[in-house]
């Protein structure tokens, strides 16, 4: 066989095997299962907030995330198209609705700006998932640690902006909340429709709050 020919088979085959080996989620749903790792002055805060759930809504280039905890429930919903927020909060009765504008959306995140992910040579199987484990720092000097896999692909990375600039999918990460240490594990992916209706603004049944409010209180 030509040696050209050859060549080109085999890289030919790499290619598709690559592609075939790596799944492409465009469309569909991820929850992430919590747990709080260390201990708290306030032990039922703790207990509240441990088996907590999030769940991620993926269409294009909508997301939804979902927190669901002994505290209440909480939903951001995003347009990466329009750079449009909203956060919905339902806790202890209570249901607020906050619209943010593009600029506002970057101001929330802003604590993100800068982020980088350094690898630290170790690789580990979790849930499946072939990862690699890099340590996180944002611009304020907090680190926490996460663990990536490149088995899957997503195109819209606009849903967490803590891990927009992570080079491959978040399956394990802990972070830091107050006196509390959380781990995040993803439990499910499922590439799937998602109905257009996840992703709807309620009108009515929420106390409706700027952006501005939010930030005085």
């Amino acid at each position: 066989m030509n040696r050209k020919i050859f060549f080109l088979i085999t890289c030919l085959i790499f290619l598709f095997t690559s592609v075939d080996a790596q799944k492409v989620m465009r469309e569909g749903v991820m929850v992430y299962n919590m747990s709080v790792e260390s201990g708290s002055n306030e032990p039922k805060m703790a207990d509240m907030l441990d088996g907590a759930s999030t769940t991620i809504y993926l269409k294009g280039n909508l997301s939804r995330v979902e927190l669901v905890s002994g505290l209440g429930r909480e939903a951001t919903i995003f347009n990466a198209s329009t750079g449009k927020g909203v956060i919905l909060k339902d806790y202890s009765g209570q249901k607020l609705m906050i619209s943010l504008s593009p600029e506002e959306w970057k101001s929330n995140n802003k604590k993100y700006d800068g982020i980088t992910f350094e690898n630290q040579g170790e690789t580990s199987v979790i849930n499946g998932y072939s990862c690699t484990k890099a340590t996180a720092k944002l611009s304020n000097g907090t680190m926490f640690t996460v663990f990536y896999t490149n088995d899957v692909s997503l195109p819209n990375k606009s849903y967490d902006a803590q891990f927009k600039s992570l080079p491959g999918l978040p399956v394990q990460y802990e972070m830091q909340s107050g006196k509390l240490k959380l781990k995040f594990v993803l439990a499910k992916l499922s590439i799937e429709t998602v109905p257009d209706s996840k992703f709807e603004i309620p009108t009515s049944g929420y106390r409706v709050l700027t952006y501005e409010e939010t930030k005085n209180k």
